[in-house]
């Protein structure tokens, strides 16, 4: 019998084709949709509305009319902590719900849906985070300096009307990292989902509401790039944008918001390497490289290690690992719980990922492994094998590319300079490993990689922590305070030193 996951649908629970703008659910105004078809079966699963200019303007100016009418930016701390801290209790309360959406949305499985950095759990916690950001949002008082007759204070207010746009391999991360901290600071949000995870982010946004967000404060507008990405990023009463994708989107967004100044912040991919040394435990090196690449998203992920450097002494051991972890993964139905990885979201990005593979092939890296597609039930979905390319040259497509699907690649190394030089040699800074037991050696590397986050014998994303790259993987970073900040502007207020205040 061939693979389904209608079974697993309750439509009658979902937002079927509906937006949100000012506290309504409401149909888009063309009445056009977009059908999802899940990756893992092909089956046409869920329709959604697509909102065009008009739509995208009704939004924006609902989330206008709640930032500069409306009691958001200048409700009590205290009130504004609470709310945010009841979305988070509700996110953890409804976590097998949302686990299932997303399963329904990207094929993820819920195996992988109770690891920390892909849970519910790790977005319940960013909003927790950031509500205790919102009673600390101070500023400095300040001096006269150099015989001036003015104190200064400086004041940190909420940036304005956001739009936030999300990718949809991390739902539930994305939606925590851009909606938590843009809420505690006080601004108002419009926010697109990727059309390819729909189900879990409406199911959210309820949840938002049922927390006791005001009417206007988060719309959502859904549909693809063209129009309503388009619409909304070029908006001119949009303030900022946050966006999580692909590199080419983010350089659109860049020049989209030279018109009127919005703030922009990017996180644009990456081909982040993993340096492994003689000295470090290299099977387990080789297992947690294969493991970022192949378990959960099949590599669908920006910060995947998978530009493996690996010293000559260490080599053969580490494609060892590789290998074995490549052939321990399973595919199959997301609500299986044998079931660990998940296929490519559409049918472009399988193509684009045999490409790359026909591409190492052509280039001549080693083939170890995988760089095929399963068979039988399987076929129907958008699955590619677990590959191990090594003997890869740092200069290869395969080692450069942002692949994003499951194909680690092997490069050797002779020395620590040589490692960091390969290392940096990338358009991308997002993230990287470092494998060894020498700690000095560790830190030694970690301050040369030109690279946003550094993992030592391991990697993991935590909600204080900003994150974020360098060069094209972006600009700005979210989580911690620093995202926080990223929502506000800065004022500064000159008060003239009179007698009194002497």
């Amino acid at each position: 019998m061939a693979l389904t996951v209608r079974q697993h649908l309750d439509a009658a629970a979902l937002k079927d084709g509906l937006l949100l703008v000012d506290g309504q659910w409401r149909q888009a105004r063309a009445g056009r949709t977009w059908t999802h078809h899940h990756p893992a079966t092909g089956e046409a699963i869920g329709d959604f509305a697509v909102a065009d200019a008009d739509d995208v303007d009704d939004a924006v100016r609902a989330a206008r009319r709640a930032f500069d009418e409306g009691p958001w930016p200048t409700i009590r701390a205290g009130e504004r902590v609470r709310l945010l801290r009841r979305c988070a209790g509700l996110l953890r309360e409804n976590a097998d719900d949302l686990r299932a959406r997303q399963a329904l949305d990207n094929s993820v499985p819920l195996s992988f849906g109770t690891v920390y950095a892909g849970s519910v759990d790790v977005a319940a916690d960013v909003f927790d985070h950031h509500a205790g950001w919102i009673d600390k949002a101070g500023g400095d008082t300040l001096p006269p300096y150099q015989g001036g007759d003015h104190l200064a204070m400086t004041f940190r207010e909420p940036v304005g009307v956001v739009a936030a746009v999300l990718p949809w391999n991390a739902p539930f991360l994305l939606f925590a990292q851009k909606l938590a901290p843009a809420l505690a600071a006080g601004c108002t949000v419009v926010l697109k989902p990727s059309e390819y995870a729909t189900f879990s982010v409406l199911r959210m946004v309820e949840l938002l509401l049922e927390a006791g967000i005001p009417d206007g404060v988060v719309n959502v507008v859904t549909g693809p790039g063209d129009p309503t990405g388009e619409a909304l990023i070029t908006h001119p009463q949009v303030d900022k944008v946050s966006f999580t994708g692909s590199r080419e989107v983010g350089r659109r967004i860049v020049e989209a918001s030279a018109g009127t100044m919005k703030r922009v912040s990017l996180e644009l991919g990456g081909k982040s390497p993993a340096i492994v040394f003689p000295d470090a435990d290299v099977g387990l090196a080789g297992m947690t490289a294969m493991g970022m690449v192949t378990l959960g998203l099949s590599g669908q992920a920006c910060v995947a290690h998978t530009r493996a450097l690996v010293h000559r002494d260490a080599y053969d051991e580490f494609v060892g690992a590789a290998e074995l972890i490549a052939g321990s993964v399973t595919y199959g139905d997301p609500f299986d719980p044998g079931v660990l990885s998940s296929p490519l979201i559409n049918q472009r990005q399988l193509d684009r990922v045999l490409g790359f593979i026909d591409k190492g092939r052509e280039e001549g890296a080693r083939l170890v492994t995988g760089g095929g597609r399963p068979d039988g039930d399987l076929s129907a979905g958008h699955f590619v094998q677990p590959t191990v390319f090594a003997d890869v040259d740092n200069a290869m497509t395969v080692a450069q590319q942002e692949i994003f699907g499951p194909v680690l690649t092997v490069v050797p190394f002779t020395d620590e300079d040589e490692a960091v030089r390969m290392a940096n040699d990338s358009e991308y800074g997002l993230g990287a490993g470092v494998y060894t037991s020498d700690v000095r050696r560790a830190f030694r590397v970690a301050k040369r990689i030109r690279t946003g986050t550094v993992g030592i014998n391991g990697f993991q994303v935590e909600p204080h922590l900003p994150f974020g790259g360098y060069k094209q993987s972006g600009l700005g970073r979210e989580g911690g305070r620093s995202a926080f900040e990223a929502y506000t502007e800065l004022k500064t207020v000159l008060l003239p030193l009179t007698d009194e205040l002497m």
